[in-house]
């Protein structure tokens, strides 16, 4: 950040900054998609009051969800990517 912006502003910016650890070969963001998705499903799907309603169901749901482990089980493999998106693996 320092060779493009000036001192001060790089600064401020990296201050801002909050990095996290993302795995190699999963796809954090369709997780939390996933997640997002089966809470407003499961726990969303209707008129809520108050906030604090709101984060009572919103903790026994997760609560319950990290009971229960679910996971994401993949059904796309890396050789259906390579045939679907060519495009983007370049054959070496």
């Amino acid at each position: 950040m320092y060779e493009t912006f000036t001192p001060d502003l790089a600064l401020s910016l990296a201050k801002r900054l909050e990095i996290h650890y993302t795995p190699k070969h999963v796809s954090w963001l369709n997780i939390a998609e996933i997640e997002l998705s089966a809470l407003t499903v499961q726990c969303l799907h209707r008129r809520i009051n108050s906030i604090e309603q709101l984060q009572r169901e919103a903790t026994a749901w997760e609560a319950d969800r990290n009971q229960a482990q679910k996971s994401v089980h993949w059904h796309f493999t890396t050789e259906q990517a390579r045939g679907k998106l060519k495009h983007l693996y370049p054959v070496i």
